[in-house]
């Protein structure tokens, strides 16, 4: 697989970039998210990639980074979504957003994302939610604190490490903010967490 593609820049649309490496030129299907990101044209610029190879095609995707490109992964993993259906799933939520909305099971806001129906979103959140429950997820909405502290996301993979879901961690931590304050060292924390489920 090509990991990463290092070149000049020569064009970029919200759909693709056009990338020009010592003399060959590339052209990479990219995200709305990553045409964003990109640099101005005749610059350096570097992109993840995935190689979708059949047999009469070959397309190259690219991301901004290692974390759009692990979604997406994830993605074309699910029964019936195919590259392109991805690129346009990414091109309408950010890589958190995506996740927070599977974890939370929001088969509503995932149906608003292009390319997705009810059918799928629910398909979507059966194959990928365990794979997305145990990674480092943006925990900031999920337990509406705005910038969460090192300690809180301590105590939450600390809860998520002993099989507690998400939803049952966030309730919990919510009913620590409300009665008391999420102040004290890590193990405080998880005691007070723990006396709420």
């Amino acid at each position: 697989m090509i990991d990463s593609i290092f070149g000049k820049l020569i064009k970029k649309e919200p759909t693709f970039a056009v990338v020009d490496m010592d003399g060959i030129r590339l052209k990479i299907s990219i995200t709305i998210a990553t045409f964003e990101k990109l640099s101005s044209i005749g610059t350096s610029v570097e992109l993840m990639t995935y190689l979708h190879v059949r047999e009469d095609i070959l397309d190259l995707y690219g991301f901004a980074d290692d974390t759009e490109r692990d979604v997406f992964l994830k993605l074309i993993g699910v029964s019936g979504i195919g590259p392109r259906s991805a690129i346009t799933i990414l091109s309408g939520a950010t890589p958190q957003d995506f996740k927070q909305r599977i974890i939370a099971e929001d088969v509503k806001s995932l149906t608003v994302i292009p390319g997705i129906g009810p059918k799928t979103a629910k398909r979507i959140i059966l194959e990928l939610k365990e794979k997305f429950v145990g990674e480092d997820v943006d925990i900031s909405n999920l337990m509406g604190v705005e910038k969460p502290s090192d300690e809180i996301k301590d105590v939450v993979h600390a809860l998520l490490s002993l099989g507690y879901k998400r939803g049952q961690i966030n309730e919990a931590l919510k009913k620590v903010k409300e009665t008391d304050k999420l102040e004290g060292s890590v193990e405080e924390l998880i005691k007070k967490a723990l006396s709420k489920m």
